[in-house]
């Protein structure tokens, strides 16, 4: 027989709490997609010999390029390390470059370079070679991994040991961007090029046989028709500085006519601090025209550009500053009218 009363909900019957199972006592895993492990830099037992040290270097970053397939283009694993070279070390430094990602970097490179196109732009304009590729809009993914690469190994083979020192003496003990060049070349590259650096042993005796104390003076002038990344003007600043000499109250000139190895010596220029009176030319030192004529008037050039950038980049931070007071002035007001 139907049973005609209206639905009702039971009572739910007692139930006997199970007991918690032992996974769900523990907290979750985090997401390895949601976390990233801080990377720090291991310390690496420099050579004591600053030249095998910069060995080294040149070594692993030649090997983590080639490992990441790079390519081609070796001014990018030159500009990387110059960018590097051109920071002072500072406590955990080293560790917030290490923890940036592949696309940060090009950003990171383009703010060293510009810090330094403030004081030199005649310098930094002749190393345009070595930092082009990082204004590339729209940059090669493999390529930003291979830098990430180079930038870690760099970075864990003590590169910032040996040119990140405030002491110029300290940072000058060695070149790192000669045995970077002339190791990234192919043989037959270096063989119609003609380029063979002179080795910092051979440098640095010609330096200390050459510069005597007895006749050297303030204001003379050093001149490397075939500079290539500048390793002779390196071991005579060295030696001036060991005979109680400021290689600022000298000048300096070298040229060469390779692009790249010109632009090396130019951030080398700075790397070793040689002075506001140092100038790094291109071109072929045998042709008959001046070429030292030229890097002046070059020199020049990129000071004037650089200071119409400036100005112009003032009266805008200015007009800024101005809208910005007027607005703070003029929106009380209105508020009170309304």
């Amino acid at each position: 027989m139907p049973d005609d009363t209206p639905f009702l909900p039971r009572t739910a019957a007692p139930t006997t709490p199970r007991p918690v199972p032992s996974w769900a006592k523990k907290k979750p895993p985090k997401s390895k997609a949601a976390t990233r492990t801080k990377v720090t830099a291991r310390k690496y037992l420099a050579p004591r010999d600053p030249h095998e040290h910069a060995r080294k270097i040149a070594e692993n970053v030649i090997d983590a390029w080639h490992q990441s397939f790079g390519g081609s283009s070796i001014d990018v694993p030159l500009g990387t390390v110059a960018a590097l070279a051109l920071l002072r070390n500072r406590p955990g430094l080293a560790d917030w470059i290490l923890n940036l990602q592949p696309h940060q970097l090009p950003q990171f490179f383009k703010e060293i370079y510009l810090g330094y196109w403030v004081k030199r732009p005649d310098l930094i304009a002749r190393a345009i070679r070595l930092h082009d590729w990082a204004w590339n809009p729209d940059p090669d993914t493999q390529q930003l991994r291979a830098v990430h690469a180079i930038t870690h190994r760099a970075i864990n083979t003590g590169l910032l040991d040996l040119t990140g020192h405030d002491d110029p003496w300290r940072r000058s003990e060695a070149d790192v961007l000669s045995p970077l060049l002339t190791g990234l070349r192919h043989k037959s590259d270096k063989k119609w090029r003609g380029e063979y650096h002179t080795p910092a042993c051979v440098s640095d005796l010609m330096a200390n046989m050459t510069v005597d104390k007895k006749f050297i003076k303030p204001g003379m002038s050093f001149r490397e028709p075939a500079v290539g990344s500048g390793g002779m003007l390196r071991s005579i600043a060295q030696r001036l500085r060991d005979l109680g000499l400021n290689p600022h109250d000298f000048h300096w000139y070298g040229n060469d006519v390779d692009a790249l190895a010109a632009a090396c010596a130019a951030v080398n220029t700075i790397i070793w601090d040689l002075g506001p009176n140092c100038f790094i030319g291109c071109a072929d030192s045998l042709a008959p025209e001046d070429d030292y004529g030229i890097t002046l008037a070059e020199a020049q050039d990129a000071f004037t550009e650089r200071d119409k950038a400036v100005d112009a980049a003032t009266f805008i931070a200015a007009t800024e500053g101005a809208l910005r007071l007027l607005n703070q002035i003029t929106t009380p007001k209105e508020k009170a009218s309304v």
